[in-house]
């Protein structure tokens, strides 16, 4: 039955009413405490790269209020993934706060060829819109234009214009995917070290902001070193450093992020800055920066600051989430978090706001870790297997360059070609299909014809691979590797399959004035914080939004 927009937020009203009505608890006999009608501030935490193996392999070495304050104190959910397939940044980013997967927001990928042009597409490519204050390349990402769906910010947003969402990332699409149309998105220059937002949101950056980088926050790093926290002996869970395969220039700690050369800070040490924990430090430093130069929590409405940490993506591609540098990186972020928790209750006041955290996608094991454990394993090189599959179809059908290569996880075909030569469409995407599947390394491939009619919808990974295809955006063939396989590169390990190491994330919850302490076991989707959060915000869950409102607020004493 087709509801109304009043019908809608009625909806959430009552929700949000049982969700208020509802008791935490406290100490064992003690009285439980009502709960706050709605949040000030939702304090939302994305750390990119970070599987939730790495979360509990580690948990005897947290610090006492950082990971620990939601392991502790909040609600945490032990099986929480993503439904998708090719879970890469972007994709997990637009699905977070959609409620949506790919096949809904049309971010099929970090970048994808367009399905008509072939031309390069970047997901959060806009260029109607620059950089303020800094040069603009034209796939820099300046904007939500490819973002087909709203997030709960965008649905706040239009229930109060009064509300704020901000929205801030070392990267360009942790930032604007999570800040949806309305909201507004500032990320980490690496030209400069600076924050900076772009023309589709404003002309010129409010005070704060321009204070901040002024003080130049970066520079305070130059020459500094990446030092383990622990002793040696505590890092005998993960791989020492400097193993052969992590390439020629090796990789171990202690780490500085200048050259010997560099006399200054400068673009060369600016932009390695975000490969450790010194950028996650000033992409923290920015957001309490935006806490009081927004008065975000203090206005008496609610307010969404989104934060995505980029620093263990890069280092799990240089080194794995089996590393010691990783190891450490995790241990890392633990202490900043600790001292941002203390900074934010102290600014918004411990009662006054919900935190959430989870990771835009797990990470593989490198190919030679997964080697040395008797795992099958390998490399894809992308280029081979292209150059494979078009001499096959140039066999079938004729000379010319039938695939225009890899768009996220699918292959492109050439559409002119096709109408140029008079074949049918649908003959070649089932010859490309089959030469696909006859390369090292490929696991499943579908058709758009497939995709469309669900004809194989039983096939264990055709679900995921459909959730990440989108028939406007996405070529002809979708793919999935094999497991603990990768496509080749310059990357020691990476990620977007629809495998556990990949697609199981923390999914963690804090606010004691409406939620209790307790682990969770059953299955959840990451597409569910989006309705939980509209739920808890009072207002409607997002249009495209396809999860569901968790069962936060049964609180019970924690076992």
């Amino acid at each position: 039955m087709n509801r109304s927009p009043l019908h809608l937020r009625l909806a959430g009203l009552l929700v949000c009413l049982l969700l208020a009505g509802t008791t935490t608890a406290g100490a064992a006999g003690a009285p439980a405490k009502p709960a706050a009608l709605r949040p000030k501030l939702i304090v939302f935490m994305a750390i990119d790269g970070l599987p939730q193996r790495q979360v509990l392999n580690y948990q005897d070495q947290l610090a006492p209020d950082g990971f620990n304050r939601f392991l502790k104190h909040g609600t945490w959910f032990a099986n929480a993934y993503y439904g998708h397939a090719f879970t890469v940044t972007a994709a997990g980013h637009a699905t977070m706060l959609t409620g949506a997967y790919p096949h809904r927001t049309g971010i099929v990928g970090n970048e994808w060829l367009d399905s008509q042009t072939g031309a390069r597409e970047y997901c959060v490519g806009d260029t109607s819109a620059s950089y303020i204050g800094h040069a603009t390349s034209p796939l820099d990402g300046t904007s939500p234009k490819n973002l087909k769906v709203e997030t709960v910010g965008d649905v706040l947003r239009r229930a109060n214009p009064q509300s704020k969402v901000i929205s801030i990332s070392g990267k360009d699409r942790g930032a604007i995917l999570p800040a949806g149309k309305t909201g507004t998105a500032y990320m980490y220059m690496g030209s400069s070290g600076q924050f900076a937002s772009t023309t589709y949101y404003m002309q010129q950056h409010p005070a704060w902001v321009d204070a901040f980088n002024t003080a130049r926050p970066a520079d305070r790093y130059f020459r500094q070193e990446w030092k383990a926290l622990l002793p040696e002996a505590a890092y005998t869970r993960s791989v020492p450093d400097n193993q052969a395969w992590f390439g020629p220039a090796g990789g171990g700690l202690p780490a500085r992020y200048s050259a010997p050369e560099d006399t200054e800070p400068g673009p060369n040490f600016y932009g390695l800055l975000l490969r450790g924990p010194f950028g996650d430090a000033l992409t923290l430093d920015f957001a309490r920066a935006a806490l009081d130069g927004e008065q975000l929590g203090k206005r008496g409405v609610s307010d969404i600051l989104s934060i995505s940490l980029s620093g263990h993506d890069y280092v799990n591609h240089a080194y794995s989430a089996e590393s010691r540098l990783s190891h450490d990186h995790f241990l890392q972020l633990d202490r900043l978090l600790q001292a941002f928790w203390r900074d934010l209750d102290a600014k918004v006041g411990k009662g006054r706001y919900v935190a959430v955290l989870t990771a835009d996608h797990g990470f593989m094991p490198a190919v030679e870790y997964s080697a040395q454990k008797g795992l099958a394993s390998g490399r894809v090189d992308a280029a081979q297997t292209l150059s494979a599959v078009n001499q096959g179809l140039e066999r079938q059908f004729g000379p010319g360059k039938w695939v225009e290569g890899f768009s996220g996880s699918a292959l492109l075909l050439d559409k002119n070609l096709l109408a140029q030569n008079s074949l049918d469409g649908n003959a070649v995407v089932d010859a490309a299909r089959a030469l696909l599947l006859a390369q090292p390394g490929f696991a499943a491939a579908y058709t758009r014809a497939e995709l469309l009619s669900g004809v194989r919808a039983a096939d264990p990974l055709f679900a995921p691979l459909r959730k990440s295809w989108h028939p406007d955006v996405s070529g002809e063939v979708q793919f999935a590797l094999k497991p603990y396989w990768m496509m080749g590169g310059r990357a020691v390990a990476t990620h977007g399959s629809p495998y556990d190491y990949d697609t199981h994330v923390p999914l963690l919850w804090y606010g004691p004035a409406w939620m209790g302490a307790r682990r969770i076991t059953q299955r959840v989707e990451v597409v569910d914080i989006a309705p939980t959060l509209a739920a808890l915000l009072g207002v409607a869950a997002p249009a495209a939004s396809e999860g569901k409102a968790l069962p936060l607020a049964r609180a019970t004493h924690r076992r």
